[in-house]
């Protein structure tokens, strides 16, 4: 029994939940480690190869973050198996099924994350009414066109160089890991420092 725990420490998780549906290849985790600041909210990250243990760390830095930045928020984060370009119907059928397993779930709040994007937010929306990032053609704010990830980046970029005594001016960098769009708002954005 002790094996189930082995994530747990004093801040959480609170919830880790495993949804499967074999019938439409449905593996997927939610992890709402805190919520003492409020609902947990975080993305929903779809690729082959997420695991329990990467949702969990996930979660973590999710409930740290919004403690950080003062939000009434606790961490959360759900991942779901599977190839982020599978095609488009089968997609929305595993977010689609995964969200309506979690419509209960009112501790977490889907955003989304590597493999997914305003698109798939709007599914779940649709399926439970509990999303965050959706279109703005539904009313939300499209972060992928200001380019959200990438101005946050620029913006750590500019803390670390003036702690490091480095100027940013001239600097190459390089930018891994990122989605393409951030990596061409922080290409556009820096390109006359």
């Amino acid at each position: 029994m002790n094996d189930i725990f082995r994530l747990a420490d004093d801040l959480g998780p609170a919830k880790v939940i495993h949804v499967q549906e074999p019938a439409i290849g449905l593996k997927a985790v939610l992890i709402v480690d805190n919520v003492a600041c409020g609902p947990s909210i975080g993305g929903l990250r779809m690729a082959p190869d997420v695991s329990t243990e990467e949702c969990a760390r996930l979660a973590r830095a999710m409930t740290l973050k919004n403690s950080a930045a003062g939000l009434p928020h606790g961490g959360g984060k759900s991942v779901l198996v599977g190839d982020p370009r599978m095609p488009l119907p089968d997609k929305e059928r595993l977010i689609r099924a995964f969200a309506h397993a979690l419509r209960n779930e009112t501790d977490y709040i889907f955003g989304p994350d590597m493999g997914t994007d305003e698109t798939c937010m709007a599914w779940v929306k649709d399926e439970i009414d509990r999303s965050v990032g959706l279109p703005a053609e539904i009313g939300g704010i499209p972060l992928d066109e200001f380019g959200a990830t990438g101005w946050g980046l620029l913006q750590c970029a500019e803390v670390a160089a003036q702690f490091a005594r480095l100027k940013l001016g001239g600097a190459r960098v390089a930018v891994q890991g990122s989605r393409r769009r951030a990596r061409t708002w922080c290409a556009r954005t820096t390109s006359g420092d």
